[in-house]
Parts: structure tokens; sequence; C-alpha cells
């Protein structure tokens, strides 16, 4: 991994210390609020192997994937905050060549400010990005594979203020009425081509945006728990023109087999017209062993 993918990674790691040290070093009295920390981590691994007489057909491989998830809570008063931290990684090799089949960098820290009991007032940061090279894989023999994306080429910073509906405790909505989108091509290749939205020779584009998030967190069962977050971005420059909307649905449905065997389902759908002129999906089926802490 780049040096600076590891010194990013560092940043946030040494970010989400700091939150835990406020808790850490808090006195344990009534009158005092305390940081709510929840953090998951896991692996996931899947292997097929054939021999060479087997008629069925297959090829050996070994996929392994892992995922770091760290989210802290506090109220205080009519003030609160969060902290969300999502890292996962995945590769697949199949004898031939290694492939990615996950990769995340997400990071969301928000400060709200109670103003009625359903509504806030907030202030929020969200940067997303990816950790290493994203591969167009070819699948004639005779063409090579071709460079998509890269750690920062491209990545989002999004600073917003505004209001936040919150009915219930797992149901959320922010209206960021201002807000703040950078886009960050910093690979000098794509950034020549004018490649997510920037313009060409330039590395950051800057854009006015309306921002919408919706989000849902809930045990809908017994051992199964359901995430959902909606985000769309309408650009108030542009606001009727095509390529003016960015909207992003990401589910996951996490279902425990026991204290450390789970099996989570993915599923995202994207459509930013900067990327592509059509709505990208993305699916992930895994079952892996799992570690949860809380304090």
């Amino acid at each position: 991994m780049k040096k600076h993918n590891l010194l990013f990674v560092l940043l946030l790691c040494l970010n989400f210390s700091s939150i835990y040290a406020q808790n850490s070093n808090t006195p344990s009295t009534k009158t005092v609020s305390v940081w709510k920390h929840k953090v998951q981590t896991g692996v996931n691994i899947s292997q097929s192997s054939f021999s060479a007489n087997w008629k069925a057909g297959g090829s050996n491989n070994i996929a392994l994937g892992g995922f770091f998830n760290a989210l802290s809570k506090i109220e205080k008063g009519n003030w609160n905050a969060v902290s969300d931290l999502q890292l996962a990684l995945g590769f697949l090799n199949n004898g031939v060549a290694t492939r990615k089949t996950s990769d995340r960098i997400f990071y969301d820290l928000k400060l709200g400010y109670k103003i009625s009991p359903k509504w806030d007032l907030f202030v929020s940061s969200n940067f997303q990005t990816q950790f290493t090279d994203g591969f167009l894989y070819e699948k004639r023999a005779d063409k090579s594979d071709s460079l998509l994306s890269t750690f920062m080429s491209p990545g989002y910073l999004t600073t917003s203020l505004g209001l936040e509906y919150k009915p219930t405790d797992y149901l959320s909505g922010r209206f960021g009425v201002g807000t703040l989108r950078q886009t960050f091509v910093m690979n000098d290749n794509f950034s020549k081509l004018g490649m997510y939205g920037v313009d060409k020779g330039s590395n950051i584009r800057n854009q006015a945006i309306l921002q919408m998030v919706w989000s849902f967190d809930k045990d809908i069962a017994k051992n199964i728990n359901l995430k959902i977050r909606s985000q769309s971005f309408w650009d108030y420059i542009k606001f009727s023109k095509a390529g003016s909307v960015v909207q992003r649905l990401d589910i996951n449905l996490a279902m425990k087999v026991n204290k450390y065997i789970s099996t989570n389902i993915q599923a995202v759908a994207l459509y930013d017209y900067d990327q592509d002129k059509d709505w990208q999906t993305s699916q992930i089926l895994a079952l892996g062993i799992l570690y949860n802490w809380e304090k």
C-alpha cells in the first residue's frame, strides 16, 4: 500500500483515538456525559479448489476481505455528536490474477444542537475515497486491464450545515441547505482528461449543493440488523441541467450466526453523471468472523 494511503489511515485512527481518550479521561460522575463506542471488525474468507481431472470444470480461487467499523456517539444537554468510520478492503486470486472485490474509506463527523424534540441544527463533514487502484478488468486475453480509479482519484469531501429530522432513534434525515462538495482527482493522468467532473488540468472541483441524507439503522429481528443510507446531492448552479443530481443508496443486512460468526449482504446503487451516465450497482455476500466491542 502506498505511503500516503497509510498516512491517511493513521490520521483517521488518531482522530478516533482522540475521541476515545476524551471518554477515558472523563471523571466517572452522573453529571458528565460520556462517549458511547461501538466497534466491529471482521474477516471474510472463501476458497475453491479442483483436481486437474475435474470434469465439471472450475477455477481454483481464494478470496480474502476485511472490514473495520467504529461508531462513537455522545449527548450532553442539547448538544450531540456522532463519529462514524468505515473501512473495507478485499481481494480474490484465481491463480491467474489478483483482483479487488471491495474497497472503501468512509468517515462522517456530525455535531448537532437540539431546537425541538425532533429537529436539530447540524454541521457535518464527510470524506470518501478508496485504498488502492481500481481497474476495468477485460474479459479478452489480448487486452490489458485499464486503470479507472485510485486513492484520492476520486476523493470526496462534503462539508454541510442545515437541519436534521430525528423522529425515532433509528431513523434520521439531514437537509444540508448550505453544503460544499469538493471532488479531488490527484492522479495527473485522470486530471488531464477531466475525469470525475473536474476541469481538464485541475485536481479539485468545488460545488455548492443541496444535500439530503436519510439513515436507517435497526435490529429488525433477533440477531438481524438492517442499515440503509440514502444520499442525494443537487448542484445549485446547474440545478435543472443534466448531471445536476448525485444519488447513492447503501444497504447492509447483517445476520449473526453466533457471537463470532456472521453473514453480511451489502448492496450499493450509485448514479453520478460525472462517473457514468447510467446507474452503477454492486453486491457482496460474505460469511466470516466478526468481533464486536461496545463501551
